[in-house]
């Protein structure tokens, strides 16, 4: 099994790292979000003339082609993603929504979506947690009634990422079964503005954007219906799994800054007349980060890998086994940079605090380590 990036991918890593560390700075970053934008326009249409928008969609609908593995380049974007932490709606429109319509999408809806989306006109979120839900995809209780020619929408939307700064919405609900059932799942285009949809936006603590989103009697055409009606379950999942690969890499990436910049902070800090990073005991914690992070690295190239596999029972294994064990890795990193810092680590002035509570956020969005360790545990007594 081959783990090394292609020259191209090598090539797209170096390029875009060298954008950000020039542009997308720390203080440049806590400067936007204290100005109160919820991201940057200008990075975002950087990224679309990257062609980092268009990344696994089809060269008829603007984007890069589907040759190569969609997942693997994901990776390489969200690792340098992670780097320089970055804001912007790139998980849910691209990788997560972008998945969906890749696998799903009518001709019809790819034209005026992906299209879009590629260009930088549009950003999209998918609307599929609920209130009791616990990462359980399956858990919907938003109702879609048939009527007509239309469907219309009723329930509640929850910590949807990016929700209030997505121009279209991807919202799953339930066109037949009880809640729970993985089949009666269906997915809706509702565009922001349509009547009946509410948007109640916020600020989450790692400075991403999240909403909570009611739907009253939304009325949508049958051409928002993505795929047949009852069967969307199996996308969903699938265009999750791309979600908890690339936030593995972005927790990577983020790792990797900590480790640098604590070990830099190690060289320079002095105590008793010498550096700190001279005592041993710092150097074993330091060692400890060190061999997290790429243990972390190397299961988020196997998730990569296995993201598009059609082998549900494997994909599913590989993508928990990699969230849960990058959760634990992320804890213990970000832990050790903030405690080798001392008191400085938690000011809001010094990145260390900013990595830490992103890989937080990490660990809590699509399955924290706990959901997957149980997960993977009733996956491999069943088989």
């Amino acid at each position: 099994m081959e783990f090394s990036l292609t020259e191209e991918q090598q090539q797209l890593k170096e390029s875009l790292r060298r954008y950000l560390g020039k542009t997308y700075t720390f203080d440049t970053r806590r400067q936007q979000l204290k100005s109160g934008q919820k991201f940057s326009a200008a990075h975002w249409n950087t990224f679309a003339e990257f062609g980092l928008l268009g990344i696994g969609v089809a060269e008829e609908f603007g984007g890069l082609g589907t040759a190569g593995n969609t997942a693997e380049d994901i990776m390489v974007v969200m690792e340098c993603f992670g780097r320089s932490l970055v804001v912007e709606p790139y998980l849910s429109s691209v990788v997560v929504c972008g998945g969906i319509l890749r696998d799903r999408g009518s001709a019809a809806q790819s034209e005026r979506l992906l299209t879009e989306l590629v260009a930088g006109s549009r950003t999209m979120a998918l609307a599929a947690n609920e209130r009791r839900g616990r990462y359980q995809l399956s858990h919907v209780a938003t109702a879609a009634m048939r009527d007509g020619d239309n469907f219309v929408l009723n329930g509640n939307k929850s910590v949807v990422l990016h929700g209030d700064v997505a121009n279209t919405l991807i919202v799953s609900a339930r066109t037949s079964g009880m809640t729970g059932d993985e089949s009666g799942i269906s997915l809706f285009v509702v565009d922001k503005g349509t009547a009946g949809l509410s948007v109640r936006g916020y600020p989450t603590f790692d400075g991403l954007r999240a909403a909570e989103i009611e739907l009253r009697n939304v009325r949508v055409s049958m051409d928002a219906l993505i795929g047949p009606a009852d069967t969307a379950f199996e996308t969903i999942e699938r265009a999750v799994g791309y979600g908890i690969a690339g936030l593995c890499a972005e927790a990577v990436g983020a790792m990797d800054a900590l480790g640098e910049q604590t070990l830099d902070y190690l060289k320079t800090r002095k105590q008793f007349g010498v550096a700190i990073g001279t005592f041993q005991v710092l150097q074993h914690r330091m060692v400890d980060m060190f061999i997290a992070t790429e243990q972390a690295r190397s299961i988020t190239l196997l998730a990569a890998l296995k993201a598009s596999s059609s082998d549900t029972g494997e994909r599913r294994r590989v993508l928990s086994a990699a969230k849960a064990l990058v959760g634990q890795s992320a804890r213990l990193v970000g832990q050790q940079a903030v405690q080798l810092h001392g008191g400085m680590g938690v000011t809001d002035e010094l990145p260390v605090s900013h990595y830490f509570k992103r890989l937080t956020a990490i660990d809590l969005t699509f399955g924290d380590v706990g959901y997957h360790r149980g997960r993977l545990g009733d996956m491999l007594a069943a088989a």
